[in-house]
């Protein structure tokens, strides 16, 4: 029997909604699946456990549908239930769902009404006019959706980071567990918290070099081995991620560290300095240049002792991009950068009001299960049809369910209520300022007409900014990333206007988003804009990804001053009504 976790019970309710919405079966059908991963994907206990023993009974979000589907697959290890939907389209079909632009819906049209069953089959239909004359796409889309072929064979070799952060968890945890493991780390860009990368490196010193390297290529993640030599060993994923392993001794460690996790230029700009102190530098150790040349530190058993050795202060793995880190460094003007755990709320998250699958009840009990203090309700305005949005009279619905849980909560927790407004393609919104008036905040988004020149998408923001009931602009440049670049935009004058109307700019968190991109940030604080790390969570399990907003804050130079859900409950308020007019306040 196969290796059956959690993560396969997930994977198989969200495969099975995904297949039943290609079918065109009823959307609450639909929902049920997808909802029911989400339970099986929070639940507290040992859910794994209980489906194998027969005993989830009682869970609230599994009916007996879900119930019997899952006993079975914990069980025996298979799913005929979701064999036999899969049997029914093309393997090739699912690699449509990497295009951006294309859903269930769209894929189900294409393969029906054009025979579209893989990614070259879709590629024939932009080419051959067929698409463009498909009812619901036309030449617009045929153009954006040859783009997104395009995008997707460019970045064929490159992963986001929530694609490549369990993996790394869990080979470091497996690397530290070995006996002969003396130190363990991951370095590389994931190290540096970077958005995107393109491999794992990890570092072990060992005694017993081979015996790591035969640990290392064993488990079953491994698809196949690359290469293996003495101290280098290289292995690809089921994922198609490649995993680095170098093993070093104790006292190379920290300079293999440092190497392998700077950057190229970071890199340069560290040798440069050593070499102006009569050293070279490698991934190895410091050595003299000449005879003549000082003798270099020995005996250096961390990063921070190669750093000073070189006369700067420590430099944090986010900060190694060769921007002005080095400067800094030696300045002593490095910042305390913010950190997970200064995180006291957050605001942009959504729930089954719009297109979210967790309740406000939910939400709010997830979000005191991570510590937080305050949670911000931003459920999408009418406009966004696609999602379920809310119109005036639903959104006051749920103002006044929010301010009836408060009374429950209060007063070590609190729901905001706000909303993610569309900013409509003249620059207006998508609700009056009357109803805008009556919310905690306002988050404000581009959802639609992408495409306007630089100019006009500008124009249209700024209007937005203008606004005093804007609270937040969010997801600022609209881009997917590995699936659809930033629209364009004139960045500094938006953060010269947000300046000036003390508009605060979401990092969205979402690992999909990660937006404003982390080289702005240090523009936008030194203009004053102040930053809401927000993971547009659509799911209790979707607040977590405020760990990836995090590593991009970070690498944005953000101290917990620049970030205002560092704020505690009691100062909350204050920061977000304060842009306010006057005549909105009570």
């Amino acid at each position: 029997m196969p290796d059956i976790t959690r993560e396969t019970l997930i994977d198989a309710l969200e495969q099975i909604a995904t297949l039943l919405e290609l079918k065109g079966e009823n959307p609450f059908k639909i929902r049920a699946y997808r909802s029911g991963a989400e339970v099986v994907r929070t639940f507290p206990g040992d859910l794994l456990l209980l489906a194998r023993n027969q005993q989830l009974d009682g869970i609230k979000g599994l009916g007996e549908a879900l119930r019997d589907k899952l006993h079975t697959l914990a069980a025996t290890g298979s799913l005929p239930f979701l064999e036999e939907l899969k049997a029914e389209f093309p393997s090739s079909l699912f690699d449509l769902f990497d295009i951006a632009g294309l859903g269930p819906k769209k894929v189900a049209a294409l393969y029906r009404e054009l025979g579209v069953a893989s990614i070259p089959d879709l590629q024939r239909a932009c080419d051959d006019g067929s698409l463009a004359q498909l009812p619901g796409f036309g030449p617009k889309s045929a153009a954006n959706l040859h783009e997104a072929i395009q995008a997707r064979a460019a970045f064929a070799d490159t992963f986001r980071l929530d694609q490549v952060a369990p993996a790394a968890r869990e080979i470091l945890d497996y690397l530290r567990q070995h006996p002969d493991t003396s130190r363990a780390e991951v370095a590389g860009s994931f190290r540096r918290g970077k958005e995107t990368v393109h491999d794992l490196d990890f570092l072990v010193t060992t005694p017993h070099p081979q015996a790591i390297t035969e640990a290392f290529i064993a488990p079953p993640w491994v698809q196949s081995v690359i290469a293996s030599g003495p101290t280098k060993t290289s292995v690809r994923l089921h994922s198609g991620v490649q995993c680095d392993l170098r093993t070093v001794s104790n006292a190379e460690f920290p300079f293999a560290l440092a190497y392998f996790t700077g950057s190229k230029e970071h890199n340069i700009q560290l040798r440069a300095r050593a070499l102006k102190l009569g050293w070279t530098l490698n991934e190895y150790r410091f050595s003299p240049t000449s005879p003549t040349s000082p003798p270099p530190p020995q005996d250096l058993f961390e990063e921070a002792e190669i750093h000073r050795a070189l006369g700067l202060d420590f430099i944090e793995p986010a900060l190694r991009e060769g921007s002005g880190e080095i400067e800094a460094a030696e300045a002593h003007t490095l910042p305390r950068l913010v950190e997970l755990d200064n995180l006291r709320g957050t605001f942009h998250n959504h729930t089954t009001a719009s297109d979210g699958h967790a309740s406000l009840r939910e939400m709010a009990e997830a979000a005191q299960e991570l510590g937080l203090q305050y949670l911000g309700i931003a459920d999408h305005s009418h406009s966004s049809f696609q999602a379920n949005g809310l119109d005036e009279t639903r959104l006051r619905h749920q103002i006044a369910e929010i301010r009836a849980l408060n009374a429950e909560f209060a007063p070590h927790f609190q729901l905001l209520a706000g909303s993610e407004v569309d900013i409509l393609k003249d620059g207006s919104l998508d609700f009056p300022d009357d109803l805008l008036a009556e919310l905690d905040y306002v988050v404000a988004s581009v959802h639609s007409s992408f495409s306007l020149p630089e100019a006009e998408m500008t124009a249209r923001i700024l209007r937005a900014v203008q606004n005093p009931y804007v609270t937040i602009l969010g997801h600022l440049t609209g881009r997917l990333l590995l699936k659809r670049p930033s629209y364009p935009l004139d960045i500094p004058t938006i953060l010269d206007a947000c300046a000036a109307n003390g508009t605060i700019i979401e990092l969205n968190a979402n690992p999909h988003r990660l937006d404003l991109d982390w080289r702005w940030w240090r523009l936008a604080k030194e203009k004053g804009v102040r930053c809401a790390i927000n993971p547009d969570a659509h799911t209790v399990h979707g607040l977590q990804d405020l760990w990836y907003g995090m590593q991009i804050a970070r690498k944005g130079w953000l101290t917990r001053s620049d970030v205002v859900n560092c704020l505690p409950l009691s100062k909350i308020a204050a920061a977000l009504a304060h842009k306010r007019a006057p005549s909105a306040h009570p």
